[in-house]
This record gives structure tokens, C-alpha cells and sequence, in this order.
């Protein structure tokens, strides 16, 4: 008997939930490719080390682009890949999967999504979005009557969503988010520091020390890069302070997303709104000092999700026990 898979289909990294199992795969969403050959080199984490360290006739390419699939066929490898690791179809059955994906994304990359994960070995194949099941899965009650906001933070994409009876009620997504983050400390430490680092150091001092709010001044960290003027490797210190300044901009967008949400939200709901508050998920959520620039900015409280980067893996899990038992929703 194949067991039902729920996916969180993600820029940066893909989460499998298997039904009965819980999370059971969080690997980056990188494949490394022979482009002599188009043959498929390693995926997974095994690829994502391969980033800007490869000879000429190997790239490693990211499929999924600001939440949607840029590349069609090395995303359908990437899946069919990660679903046969799991080992979860049946002898004649495949397995029921449940995707994830923005809310502003068109019906063409919404067909995209569902082909992909067909093609790679799923049976019947639904999509729900990400903020709904980012809600469940940081153990909203989104099937009441009530207000419920949540932002989500990924790697592509950046959704803020207000909802009740187990819908939508109004959203934002933008194409803002952990991605553009990593490019903004890029552009900022060539800037000030006259110094090229690649993605992934980025990446590191976004996690080590990225903050965007109060950072800490006495915070710092080494990197290393090549230097613009001589072309030769040097060692540069940058502080959170610094790293503060880089995210600025991606994080007023953000903020100017969540206030457009709550403008356009009906007023019951708002009013729920100031009594809950609102659920930070995502990688996002794990910058220093978010949930405070959040409170301070929206005027509502602001919480931060259990486990912010498996929130929407979690919540492929409860709404497929819920298909499971026919339930509506």
C-alpha cells in the first residue's frame, strides 16, 4: 500500500511528510547536472555543497525560483528522486501527495506544480497553499469562525494571510524573502567593504548572525571573499549592525505587505486579529528581533511558530489526515 506524501515544495529546501511517519526528508532544492551529458550528478545536500564550487561542464541549479518552478524537468527529477528515497509507493499503488504553494501564483505554474509531482510517482495530487498550511501546521484552529493571520517567510517567497473557516479570507504574496535577503547582504558588503563573497557565505551570516531589529553591536563575524580592487582573497569583519542595514528594504516590503493584509481584512476579523495575534513561520522567522519589528510596526502581538522551518511540512500532515477521513474543507 503506498503512503500518502504531503511536500513543501520550497526555493530553498524541499520537505517530505510521510503519512504515519511525520517529516522524514529536509533536503536543499538543488540539482547538479553534467551539461555535456544532461545527465543528473547529486541532489539534495549533495549538490547544494557543489554551489559555486564546480568545473565548467557541472552546474548546480536551484529548479524553483521565487516559489515556482523555473525549471520543469531537473524539478520533476529532484522530486522523483526524493520520492523513490523514501520508498513509499506501493507494489501497484501510488502514493496521494499534497503540495504547497504561493498564493499569487498564476493557473499555468499551478499545473506546473501538480505535472511535476504526477510525473514524479504521485497518484492523486493536491495543492493547497502555503499560508493555510503554514496556519496548521504552527496549530492554528484556521476551521473556526475566527481570525487567523500568518506570515511566512521562505526562501522565495514572502505570504501574509488572514484566515477563517478554513480559507483565505485576503492575502500578499511577494516574490521577497529569504533569497533576496542573502543578494541584499551580497550587494551590501561589496558595497561598504569592497569585497565579493558568494551565496553561501551569505547565507551563513544571515543565520549566524542576522538580525533586524536592535542587533546586537558587540555581534560580529569574519568572512572571507575576493577583494574588488586587487582580485586577490581577503578576510573582511561584519557586524549585525551591518547585516540590520542589508535586510532593511526586504523587510519594509514585508512589513508594507502585512499592513495591506490588514487593511483589506474585514473588521471581525481584525478585532480577532488583536486578540490572537499573528503567527510568524518560515526561515524568515528565525531572523533576531522579527516577531518585536513586527509587533511594533502592526500594533498586534506577534508569535513565532514552534518549529517555524518545518511549519508547513507539518501542516501537509494534519490536512492530509483530513482528506484521509473525508472531510471537507
Amino acid at each position: 500500500m503506498a503512503k500518502d506524501i504531503g511536500i513543501d515544495l520550497g526555493t530553498a529546501n524541499v520537505l517530505i511528510n510521510v503519512k504515519g511517519k511525520g517529516i522524514v526528508l529536509n533536503e536543499p532544492s538543488v540539482v547538479a547536472i553534467d551539461t555535456q551529458t544532461g545527465k543528473v550528478l547529486a541532489v539534495g545536500a549533495e549538490a547544494y555543497k557543489m554551489v559555486g564550487r564546480t568545473p565548467g561542464n557541472i552546474r548546480s541549479i536551484r529548479p524553483l525560483k521565487d516559489g515556482v518552478i523555473a525549471d520543469f524537468d531537473i524539478t520533476e527529477a529532484m522530486l522523483e528522486y526524493f520520492i523513490n528515497k523514501l520508498n513509499v509507493k506501493g507494489f501497484l499503488s501510488k502514493p496521494n501527495i499534497l503540495i504547497c504553494a504561493p498564493t499569487n501564483i498564476t493557473s499555468i505554474e499551478q499545473k506546473a506544480i501538480i505535472q511535476a509531482a504526477e510525473k514524479s510517482g504521485g497518484g492523486k495530487v493536491y495543492l493547497e497553499f502555503e499560508p493555510k498550511v503554514a496556519a496548521v501546521g504552527a496549530g492554528l484552529d484556521i476551521f473556526q469562525p475566527q481570525g487567523n493571520m500568518v506570515i511566512d517567510i521562505g526562501g522565495g517567497t514572502s505570504d501574509v494571510a488572514v484566515l477563517s473557516m478554513g480559507e483565505i479570507v485576503t492575502s500578499q504574496s511577494l516574490r521577497l524573502a529569504g533569497d533576496k535577503m542573502d543578494a541584499a547582504i551580497v550587494s551590501y558588503v561589496k558595497a561598504k567593504h569592497k569585497l565579493l563573497i558568494g551565496e553561501h557565505t551569505a547565507e551563513q551570516l544571515k543565520i549566524q548572525i542576522g538580525a533586524v531589529y536592535e542587533a546586537d553591536k558587540s555581534v560580529s563575524m569574519e568572512v572571507r571573499g575576493r577583494d574588488i580592487a586587487t582580485g586577490l582573497p581577503r578576510e573582511v569583519e561584519v557586524t549585525a549592525v551591518e547585516v540590520q542595514e542589508a535586510l532593511h528594504d526586504v523587510m519594509s516590503a514585508v512589513i508594507a505587505a502585512a499592513k495591506e493584509v490588514l487593511e483589506k481584512t474585514p473588521p471581525e476579523l481584525s478585532a480577532d486579529i488583536i486578540d490572537r495575534g499573528v503567527m510568524l513561520t518560515g526561515g524568515g522567522a528565525l531572523l533576531k528581533g522579527i516577531s518585536k519589528l513586527f509587533a511594533d510596526e502592526l500594533h498586534v502581538p506577534v508569535l513565532l511558530a514552534e518549529d517555524p522551518l518545518d511549519a508547513v511540512a507539518l501542516g501537509t500532515g494534519v490536512l492530509l489526515d483530513n482528506i484521509a477521513h473525508h472531510k471537507q474543507y
